[in-house]
C-alpha cells in the first residue's frame, strides 16, 4: 500500500461562542484537514490545529509546510510505516508538531481502515470503556463563569476546567465564584496557560485558593520555566500539571528527572501525532506520572485521534477533547453522550467526514501528488 495523493484543506471552524484563554480570544478555530488517498483507494483524514503561542506554528505556515515539504515527502510511501514516516518528517523540519500530527493521524486512519480495526486496536487495544467529559469554562466575569458552571452541572457535568491567567486577584475571584456556585463535590481544575508567569505569583494564588478544593493546577508559569514548576510543586499540596512546557520526549525526560509535575497534559498537536504521543505515555507510565489527553479545540477528526490514544492506555485518567461540542458546524460526526464519551468500534478513527461541509468551510485547498 502506498500514498498516492494528499489533499490539504485550510478551514475555519465556527464557534458557538468565543473561546477565551489567557493569551488569545478565538472567534473561530483555524484548522487544516489532511486527506490521504492510497493506491488501494483507501482514504484517511488527519488534522492540524496550529497555535503560535504553544507550538510556534501558524495556520498559514502549517499549510505552506505541508504543501511544499512534508506532504510531497510522503507520496509513494507506505502509511503503515509510522517510525519511518516520522523519521522522514523530522529530517525535513525541526519540530512543527501540528503539521506532522495531521499526516500521522491520517495515516492511522488509513491503516485502521485497511485492517478493519479501530485505531485504538493499533495501539494495544481498548482499555477504557468510557470517559467523563470535563466542560471548559472560558475566561469571563466571575458571575458569568459561575452561571455557566451551574447550567452545565444541571446537564450532568461533574468536572470543570477553568481558564484563568489574567491576574491573581481576579482569577481567584473567578475560581471562588464557581466553587460557591457548584458546591464542594464538583471537580474544578484550574488552567492558567502560563498567565501567572512565575513561581512567586503562583504561590500567592495558591495561598489564596487553598480552601477551594482544586483538583489540579495546570501550567501556571511560562512554558520553559521547569525550575518554577519544581518550586511550586515542592511548596504546594495542589497537584501540578504540565502542558505548554511538555511537547517532546526530551522535555518529558527533563520533567521526570526534575520531578517538575504530578501530571502531564499530552496533546497530539504538541508532540506530532498519535505515534509520538504513545511514546510520551510510555515514559510517563514508567515514571508514575498521571496523564491526560488535552485539546487544541480540534474538529471531530483531531478529537477522535486523541480519544483513541486515551482509550488505549491505562495511564490516561482524564480527557478534555471538547472541540466538537464548541462548534456550530463540524466536518465530522464524533458522537458524545454528554457528559460522557464512549468511542464506537468502526475501523480507523470511526469518524465520517462530510465532504460538503468540508468544502463549505474551506478557505484554501491544495492537492499534492507525485511529480
Amino acid at each position: 500500500m502506498k500514498i498516492t495523493q494528499i489533499d490539504l484543506y485550510a478551514i475555519r471552524l465556527p464557534l458557538i461562542s468565543p473561546f477565551i484563554v489567557s493569551y488569545h480570544t478565538y472567534d473561530d478555530m483555524p484548522s487544516i484537514i489532511v486527506k490521504i488517498t492510497t493506491d488501494e483507494g483507501i482514504v484517511g483524514y488527519g488534522e492540524a490545529v496550529a497555535d503560535d503561542h504553544v507550538t510556534g506554528e501558524s495556520w498559514e505556515s502549517t499549510f505552506a509546510l505541508l504543501q511544499h515539504s512534508l506532504a510531497p515527502a510522503l507520496i509513494g510511501h507506505n502509511p503503515m510505516h509510522f517510525e519511518t514516516l516520522h523519521d522522514k518528517m523530522d529530517a525535513i523540519v525541526y519540530q512543527a508538531p501540528a503539521a506532522k500530527a495531521a499526516l500521522d493521524i491520517a495515516c492511522y486512519d488509513v491503516v485502521g481502515k485497511k485492517l478493519g480495526v479501530p485505531v485504538y486496536d493499533l495501539l494495544g487495544g481498548r482499555y477504557h470503556e468510557r470517559f467523563p467529559i470535563t466542560h471548559v469554562l472560558s475566561i469571563g466575569e466571575p458571575e458569568a463563569m459561575a452561571q455557566e458552571a451551574r447550567e452545565r452541572m444541571e446537564q450532568g457535568y461533574s468536572s470543570f476546567k477553568m481558564k484563568v491567567g489574567r491576574d491573581v486577584t481576579s482569577d481567584v475571584a473567578r475560581i471562588r465564584a464557581v466553587r460557591n456556585e457548584v458546591g464542594p463535590d464538583i471537580a474544578i481544575r484550574v488552567d492558567v496557560n502560563q498567565g501567572w508567569i512565575n513561581a512567586s505569583s503562583t504561590l500567592q494564588a495558591i495561598e489564596q485558593m487553598k480552601d477551594l478544593g482544586i483538583d489540579w493546577l495546570e501550567q501556571p508559569v511560562k512554558a520553559d520555566d521547569l525550575d518554577g514548576m519544581v518550586e511550586i510543586k515542592s511548596k504546594s499540596t495542589i497537584s501540578l500539571m504540565i502542558d505548554e512546557g511538555l511537547k517532546y520526549k526530551r522535555e518529558m525526560l527533563q520533567v521526570i528527572k526534575l520531578g517538575a509535575a504530578h501530571k502531564a497534559n499530552i496533546k497530539l498537536m504538541k508532540c506530532g501525532g498519535i505515534y509520538p504521543a504513545m511514546k510520551l505515555a510510555h515514559m510517563a507510565e514508567m515514571a508514575g506520572i498521571d496523564c491526560q489527553i488535552g485539546s487544541m479545540v480540534e474538529s471531530s477528526v483531531g478529537s477522535a485521534a486523541g480519544f483513541h490514544v486515551a482509550f488505549a492506555k491505562k495511564i490516561f485518567s482524564s480527557v478534555e477533547l471538547t472541540g466538537p461540542l464548541k462548534f456550530s458546524k463540524d466536518i465530522g460526526n464524533l458522537h458524545y453522550d454528554v457528559p460522557f464519551i464512549a468511542l464506537n468500534d468502526q475501523a480507523g478513527l470511526g469518524v465520517d467526514v462530510d465532504e460538503s461541509v468540508l468544502e463549505e468551510l474551506t478557505v484554501r485547498h491544495q492537492t499534492v501528488i507525485a511529480p
